[in-house]
């Protein structure tokens, strides 16, 4: 039995094909903003699956993948009641973000718990799940392409960079000093998001790293154990499978 995932974030939109036991094949990457019924036909066409689970934290277009999906066959968005596998300790579930589920669903299933995952995309989420396992919440920070973009934004003469490892930490250039100050800068942040947290979650937690800049920023911080770029989808298909059996 196939299902398809979709993962619907602010940037790109993401679609697989998943098994009950496996993740099987990358399908297609889309911008978000380009999401349209006639997009949606390009990418499923010639698929066969027995369902279809998504991770959306777009409205919008949410309402058109709803309207696209739904006269196809079994259709799940995944929300605060879905069966995750785990607790939920968190006074108001709904608020929270149905990828912050995804990737909660997917570290237990792919690492075990207790553990940390840090997804590096739009804007930076740490999400917390204790050994029970429970989904305890976590940490909002803006991405690292907000916070080094938002220089280019608000000032005249600072310039669009590339985001890649700096070459020294004393930049010889205004870009080398933005790149030095936006890499360097932000693993600062990620390592202390990370300390406050372990002083407040028992155990040794895994810390595991997914989305667009998790490489980059992953490679500095030994703290991070491993980049899994499949998190979220993974979540996304072992959700599927207790949803449709």
């Amino acid at each position: 039995m196939a299902y398809l995932l979709v993962d619907n974030s602010n940037s790109r939109t993401k679609f697989a094909l998943g098994h009950a036991d496996r993740l099987t094949v990358w399908r297609d990457v889309v911008p978000t903003a380009e999401i349209s019924h006639e997009t949606l036909s390009r990418v499923v066409e010639g698929l066969t699956y027995s369902g279809t689970i998504i991770c959306s934290v777009v409205p919008e277009k949410a309402a058109v993948m709803k309207a696209f999906f739904e006269p196809r066959g079994p259709l799940h968005f995944l929300n605060h009641e879905s069966p995750f596998g785990m607790a939920v300790d968190y006074p108001n579930p709904e608020q929270i973000g149905a990828d912050r589920f995804a990737n909660a669903a997917g570290i237990v299933a792919r690492h075990h718990a207790p553990a940390i995952v840090i997804d590096f995309g739009t804007a930076v989420t740490f999400d917390v799940i204790s050994a029970e396992p429970a989904y305890c919440g976590g940490v909002i920070a803006p991405g690292l392409g907000a916070m080094s973009g938002y220089l280019t934004k608000r000032t005249a003469l600072l310039p669009q960079i590339e985001l890649e490892e700096p070459t020294t930490a004393i930049g010889k250039s205004t870009v080398q000093a933005m790149q030095a100050g936006a890499v360097y800068g932000y693993r600062g942040m990620v390592r202390e998001i990370i300390r406050e947290i372990q002083k407040e979650l028992p155990g040794k937690a895994r810390i595991v790293a997914t989305g667009g800049d998790a490489a980059l920023i992953a490679q500095g911080l030994p703290e991070i154990e491993l980049v899994d770029p499949n998190i979220t989808l993974d979540g996304l298909r072992f959700v599927a499978r207790r949803v449709f059996g």
